[in-house]
Formats: C-alpha cells, sequence, structure tokens
C-alpha cells in the first residue's frame, strides 16, 4: 500500500466522520443528522386528562405492568399494538378513563427511558470513534514514515498496514451501526405519540 493510498482511504473514512459530528455545540456528542431532544415532554403526546399519581400507580397493576412491554417492542407491528390497547380498554367509561392514565403513564416512563439509553449509547459509540479516528491518524502517519525510510521494513509495513485496514473496517462498520440506530430514537416517538393517541381516544 503506498503512503499516498493510504491517505486517500483516511481522507474517505474520516474526513465525513469529522463533519458530521457536533452540528450542535450543546451536544458535542451527538452525531445524528436529526436534531438532539433530550427528553420527550409530556404535553407533545397528551392531551388527556391529568395524570396525577398514574405515574407511580401503574406499577402497582400487575396487568398494567406485564402489557407495557409488549406495547413498547418495536418487533410488535404498531397495528397490532393498538389493536391490544383497544381491546384492555373495553369495560365501562371510568375504568377506562383510570386504566387509560396508567397505561399511557407506564408507556411514556418505559419509551422515554429506552429512548434516553438509545441516544447515550449513540454518544458513547461517538466517543469511540473519535479515539479510532486518532489511532487511524496516527498509524497512518507511522505507516507512511514506514514507507519513506531509505531502509524498509517490509515486514512492518505489512503489520501496520493490515493493522490500519483492520482499523478502518471497524471504523466503518460503527459508521454504518450509527447512521442505522439515528433513526431509534425517531421511531421510539412516533410510536409513543401514535399509542397515546389511541388510548385518548378510547378514554373518549
Amino acid at each position: 500500500m503506498k503512503w499516498w493510498v493510504t491517505f486517500c482511504v483516511l481522507a474517505a473514512v474520516i474526513g465525513p466522520f469529522d463533519r458530521s459530528i457536533a452540528a450542535d455545540p450543546r451536544y458535542p456528542d451527538w452525531p445524528c443528522a436529526q436534531a438532539k431532544v433530550p427528553e420527550v415532554s409530556l404535553a407533545a403526546v397528551w392531551n388527556g386528562p391529568s395524570l396525577d399519581d398514574a405515574t407511580s400507580k401503574w406499577k402497582d397493576d400487575p396487568k398494567i405492568s406485564a402489557l407495557i412491554p409488549r406495547l413498547a417492542a418495536r418487533r410488535i407491528p404498531l397495528d397490532q399494538a393498538e389493536k391490544t390497547i383497544v381491546d384492555f380498554l373495553s369495560e365501562t367509561d371510568a375504568e377506562k378513563k383510570e386504566k387509560g392514565k396508567l397505561l399511557f403513564a407506564g408507556l411514556f416512563e418505559r419509551l422515554n427511558a429506552e429512548r434516553s439509553s438509545i441516544m447515550s449509547g449513540l454518544e458513547r459509540i461517538t466517543r469511540k470513534q473519535r479515539d479510532a479516528a486518532d489511532r487511524v491518524r496516527s498509524d497512518t502517519l507511522a505507516l507512511q514514515a514506514l514507507q519513506d525510510a531509505a531502509d524498509k521494513d517490509q515486514a512492518k509495513i505489512d503489520e501496520l498496514g493490515n493493522q490500519l485496514v483492520w482499523e478502518t473496517r471497524i471504523f466503518e462498520d460503527r459508521r454504518r451501526v450509527i447512521k442505522f440506530v439515528c433513526e431509534v430514537p425517531t421511531a421510539i416517538d412516533q410510536r409513543l405519540f401514535a399509542l397515546s393517541r389511541v388510548i385518548q381516544q378510547e378514554m373518549e
């Protein structure tokens, strides 16, 4: 691998990463094109009656506690989750209102926690990517020095070249993961909004 090829690889791999992060200076580790919204506000997804103590009481209801993980799971199709809510809230108006508040409170807490966990994970990966970018730069310069030396050590050149290939492969794999995971917070937002709308409709 010639040094100029190495630098081309470095520019292709590291350059886009450097330009894509820290679009918002408030969140220097946020890697996504989507704006970072640290938390979903209750008012953004709930127009129903006051939740009162439902935010703490929902865990005391075994049926609701068991239902929340199933409704929150993104592997469960949204229409199926919505039907489950409709079936669950099929009692008297008073019972619908009480259970509806508990159900929403549980979903809001669960999905917000999942969302926060995913966003924290994205920022951890970003920090790892910065470290990886520094390693790739350092190894690239070291490889260039070995290749430019008058007395070339081909074994070291080959070893460092292979190491650099491996490092850039890991970097690229992580970047693909980041791009995919960046869509997840938005998907969670959409699911929470859709399920809360069904709950409110049933309560009404």
